[in-house]
């Protein structure tokens, strides 16, 4: 049985931080691409940064410059380190194991339940 299981959101004011974990079991995480996706109120959900088994890292244009996303094969976990936060980063954040494809990353199967991040000024 496949679990993503997400941690490290919360409240923080515009220009603040957070870390996000997704701790994950069930799969072979050192052969799995994992990735993080965030859905807004009222807007679809959309691919935030990913990062391929060979640790190969893609990030949305959003997002570039100010979040990171890493990972620990040893702990079976994938981290999303988000500097210089901004309003429009309020959103539920998801841990995904995307596929990637001839067309780029796609999500995967496989969602964590979920974890709030609000930004306010």
């Amino acid at each position: 049985q496949v679990q993503l299981v997400e941690s490290g959101g919360g409240s923080v004011q515009a220009g603040g931080s957070l870390r996000l974990s997704c701790a994950a079991s069930g799969i072979i995480f050192s052969l799995s691409h994992m990735g993080w996706y965030r859905q807004a109120p009222g807007k679809q959900r959309e691919l935030v940064a990913s990062i391929r088994r060979s640790g190969t890292t893609n990030y949305a244009d959003a997002v570039k410059g100010r979040f990171t996303i890493s990972r620990d094969n040893a702990k079976s976990t994938v981290y999303l380190q988000m500097n210089s936060l901004k309003l429009e980063d309020t959103a539920v954040y998801y841990c995904n194991t995307p596929r990637v494809t001839g067309i780029g990353v796609q999500p995967g199967d496989y969602w964590g339940q979920g974890t709030q991040v609000t930004v306010s000024s």
